[in-house]
């Protein structure tokens, strides 16, 4: 069986930590700031963990992760 590609896209935009979870960058954060508040724009720098409705997914294009 020949070896799963990995989505590339994918493989730049997650990470995985130490017990198996998958970090992301959170979205919003390019274009039209002036409207969101600071507070808001702030809390969007963090990273977040991925949903559980998505987790399955985001395993499956990125195999080896």
């Amino acid at each position: 069986m020949p070896k799963m590609k990995t989505n590339r896209g994918a493989a730049k935009r997650f990470k995985a930590t130490g017990s198996g979870k998958i970090v992301r960058n959170k979205a919003f954060t390019s274009h039209i700031l002036t409207k969101k508040s600071t507070k808001r724009k702030r809390n969007l720098r963090k990273s977040g963990l991925v949903d559980d409705a998505n987790f399955k997914g985001i395993k499956r294009i990125l195999p080896y992760m």
